[in-house]
């Protein structure tokens, strides 16, 4: 879906507006991305791919232990050689967004130091966020910036808010102005609005990232390919991104906020598999990349599945706590894929055959009262 406009604080102020009233340091001036960056990985044995974590931090280290990434009592890479990939989408909504960055911040430089590596892709939250949407921020997030110095950084920036909203129509009296501002910014939104912006800690590192890879024979990214961009390239689809990142005015009619766009385009999961136009274009995307599978989150699903006979593999299960799914991620070693669905390794059907075995394989797996055993009764009535 479309991301609409800035959310209002007050009269005549929007969020970006106030985003650039704080602009007085270099913090928020936008930095270009024209580096190259590497895109496509080969001769991988091990990878583990896990869908959106959206902020849920104990969730995602117990899918990092189960899979021995990191040791049973810490967090320090253990996976060796392995490739730990993420396809958007690991922040907002859970309330430990920001130790979910600090983890993957850190494994990334541990992986690396071990010939391992960690592929952290952005999904719309990322950009979102980037782009100053904040809806799906929870208070604890705010909470995770607070420091001794934010009541006092709140009040400069409600001054500054305030003398910008008298500027034009006003229609709140200050006291009622701010105790509006109070409510929409609790204490750590300043500190950070400055992580995220361009030169800040979390900002800098995700305006670097890539939106889609390949690893193996297996293309990652976070919504899918649709047919407005089945012959597109992975460089294209990057860089223009990051462009967009770096410069948020390229970002109207651009690639990241586009709803066919790979960030957002959901057909690939929820349309029927006898349409053939998500299949052709995923079909032609990955021929062109010479790969034959295509990893996407985004799109909640009961279980991680193959569609469009094994072109598409579905993997956001909706683990975090904020959609109560299962803990499960895509697992392939030496050429084989499995899904690790609670701790269980079970053969994934690569070729979308037989995937109602696997269904009811890992159904055993679940609780009584689980969304994929009512499902899966359902549909046997």
């Amino acid at each position: 879906m479309p991301v609409p406009a800035g959310t209002r604080l007050g009269p005549m102020l929007s969020r970006r507006r106030f985003a650039q009233l704080l602009a007085t340091t270099p913090l928020l001036q936008a930095q270009r991305t024209d580096s190259p960056k590497q895109e496509s990985f080969d001769g991988v044995e091990r990878l583990i791919a896990i869908g959106d974590v959206h902020g849920d931090y104990e969730v995602f280290v117990t899918l990092l232990r189960t899979t021995k990434l990191i040791g049973a009592n810490g967090t320090s890479w253990t996976g060796g050689k392995a490739h730990l990939v993420l396809p958007g989408d690991f922040i907002d909504r859970g309330n430990a967004s920001r130790k979910v960055m600090d983890l993957l911040m850190s494994l990334e430089e541990r992986a690396a130091s071990a010939g391992g590596q960690v592929h952290a892709l952005l999904g719309n939250h990322e950009t979102m966020n980037v782009f100053g949407d904040w809806r799906y921020v929870v208070r604890a997030d705010y909470e995770a910036f607070r420091g001794v110095d934010s009541e006092d950084l709140r009040q400069q920036a409600l001054e500054a808010a305030w003398a910008e909203a008298r500027r034009g129509t006003v229609v709140l009296r200050k006291a009622e102005f701010q105790k509006k501002f109070e409510a929409e910014h609790p204490l750590g939104w300043v500190e950070r609005q400055r992580a995220f912006s361009a030169e800040g800690k979390y900002g800098k590192w995700l305006r670097q990232k890539n939106a889609v890879i390949k690893v193996n024979d297996l293309v990652f990214l976070h919504g899918g390919i649709s047919p407005k961009y089945a012959t597109a390239d992975m460089n294209s689809i990057n860089q223009g991104i990051r462009e967009e990142l770096a410069d948020p005015s390229k970002a109207g009619g651009g690639i990241a906020l586009d709803p066919d766009g790979p960030l957002w385009y959901r057909g690939l999961v929820e349309l029927p598999e006898s349409d053939r136009a998500p299949a052709d274009a995923a079909g032609l995307f990955l021929k062109n990349h010479d790969a034959r599978h295509m990893v996407v989150g985004h799109t909640p699903v009961l279980a991680i599945v193959p569609r469009f006979q094994g072109k598409v593999f579905a993997i956001d299960v909706g683990l975090s706590a904020a959609f109560g799914g299962p803990p499960a991620c895509l697992l392939v070693e030496s050429g084989r894929y499995y899904a690790m669905h609670r701790g269980r390794k079970v053969d994934f059907p690569v070729d979308g055959a037989h995937v109602a075995d696997y269904l009811r394989t890992v159904a055993t797996l679940e609780p009584p009262d689980s969304k994929l055993r009512r499902s899966l009764n359902e549909s046997q009535r």
